[in-house]
């Protein structure tokens, strides 16, 4: 868009839709994702693969490889897929990458949105079912090749807790009670977390749970990129809890993974 979209503030008319989307469909409907013509299956478009999800003490943690591949290339080695969605919420995404972006935008755009035209923030409920819908509006580019399937969750204030939603190309909506994941390595990575996973984990337990299951991940998966400590690619990781969304430090993540691959050396 070449002009500035100005998200109305607290103070406009009853009525108005508190939608982020619905505001584009009226003002600027050229801006939202359309379905391109032709098929698309000989483009190369890079998707991005393994991205979990875990409840832990405190709340909830996010992970994700960071390779994107184009077919039988590697497209991106330092590719972002797990993302704030507000203060107290993350998604992380798999499938054709650059759709998959667009609709992180829009979908953090649609919780800001929302927050400035009601004053309030959705339930993290409300959030998982706007999402579901987003995904659901995916749905044509899906069938020709453009899947983008997420991760979402975080802190639930109302309960307490972490939750972890997780999600279909037909935006069904599903909750987990443990962990999820997603992503072209996303079997070998949950069969990790089967075996390593447990109720009550610290945030350094649950964060080294996530690196062993990125790493067996990238073991039996080739599209997904396993840390490289000496090129500074590590995994990216989110922890939402009370205190709110944060990005887990490189150091921290580096001494995670140094354990893991030391215990496989020994």
């Amino acid at each position: 868009m070449s002009e500035r979209l100005e998200l109305p503030s607290a103070g406009t008319p009853f009525g108005a839709s508190p939608s982020f989307v619905d505001l584009l469909r009226r003002e600027r409907p050229g801006a939202l994702p359309s379905v391109p013509d032709g098929r698309l299956a000989d483009l190369g478009v890079p998707h991005g693969t393994t991205v979990l999800g875990l409840k832990y003490a405190d709340g909830m943690l996010m992970a994700g490889d960071r390779r994107a591949t184009a077919g039988n290339l590697i497209a991106d080695a330092k590719m972002r897929k797990v993302f704030a969605a507000d203060d107290y919420s993350a998604i992380a995404i798999a499938g054709a990458a650059g759709q998959a972006i667009e609709l992180v935008k829009l979908f953090q755009l649609e919780l800001e949105h929302y927050e400035k035209i009601t004053g309030d923030r959705l339930s993290l409920e409300g959030k998982a079912n706007r999402l579901a819908q987003m995904i659901r509006s995916n749905f044509p580019m899906a069938l020709q090749g453009l899947v983008v399937v997420p991760l979402f969750g975080g802190f639930d204030e109302r309960r307490g807790e972490g939750r972890i939603f997780y999600y279909d190309a037909t935006g069904g909506r599903w909750e987990e009670d443990d962990y999820q994941t997603t992503g072209s390595g996303g079997q070998p990575a949950k069969n990790s977390l089967k075996k390593r996973w447990r109720e009550g984990l610290d945030r350094d337990q649950a964060l080294r749970v996530a690196v062993e299951a990125l790493v067996d991940a990238a073991e039996d998966d080739a599209a997904t990129g396993g840390p490289d400590t000496l090129r500074g690619i590590l995994p990216v990781v989110i922890a939402v809890t009370a205190g709110g969304a944060d990005d887990v430090a490189d150091e921290d993540i580096r001494v995670a993974v140094d354990a893991v691959l030391q215990e496989r050396a020994r």
